[in-house]
């Protein structure tokens, strides 16, 4: 598959041949779910607690005597049934991550990548270089018709550019290794680096 190649001012550099097998896929929903399932649970803080009766601050004192009260039998004000008790049963500290095997978790980059190039919202460029001013940046990406736009580049990103792209609303950049599944599919366009691409191809394959 041939994709054209362009550089940061919209002028044309060639084209590129890019893997059938990477990016050449029938999208499958359900590879892509269960990957960006898998991201979002490892991602998860898992930080929610609550407090139990054993934990509570009140009185440990029995707030009335068992029997002939005509009422139900309690111990202290520390049982969840009273206001400010101890809560039943309530979330505690723990991981949300789960396994999901290495194949899987591959095979749905390579889907990821299929489903931009499939919706045409793949977009690969010369290289990722800039002298550093946030303002030109801009201006290139808004010209080229990007709003909410991630950048892959190779197995490091030019300094300058990561440094001029930063302060740029809704443009994100990433190296090869940084590539993922939940991130390519939250942007409208994917745009890949030559250098980028050869490292997805490398990596992938």
């Amino acid at each position: 598959m041939k994709l054209d190649v362009i550089k940061l001012d919209g002028g044309k550099a060639g084209s590129v041949d890019l893997g059938e097998d990477i990016f050449g896929l029938e999208p499958r929903a359900d590879i892509l779910h269960r990957v960006v399932r898998w991201q979002r649970n490892k991602a998860q803080q898992g930080t929610h607690k609550v407090k139990t009766r054993s934990e509570t601050s009140y009185s440990t004192k029995k707030i009335y005597r068992q029997k002939g009260t005509g009422g139900a039998r309690h111990g202290d004000r520390n049982a969840p049934i009273f206001r400010k008790g101890g809560i039943y049963k309530g979330p505690t500290p723990r991981s949300h991550a789960h396994d999901l095997p290495k194949k899987v978790r591959m095979l749905g980059l390579k889907h990821a990548l299929s489903a931009k190039v499939k919706a045409g919202e793949l977009v690969i460029i010369e290289a990722a270089d800039s002298a550093g001013k946030t303002s030109a940046l801009a201006k290139q990406v808004k010209d080229l018709g990007w709003k909410r736009a991630l950048i892959i580049d190779g197995a490091e990103v030019n300094a300058e550019f990561a440094k001029a792209a930063r302060n740029i609303e809704g443009l994100d950049v990433l190296p090869s290794m940084g590539a993922n599944v939940y991130d390519i599919l939250k942007r409208d366009t994917l745009v890949l680096t030559k250098a980028g691409v050869e490292a997805l191809e490398a990596r992938l394959k």
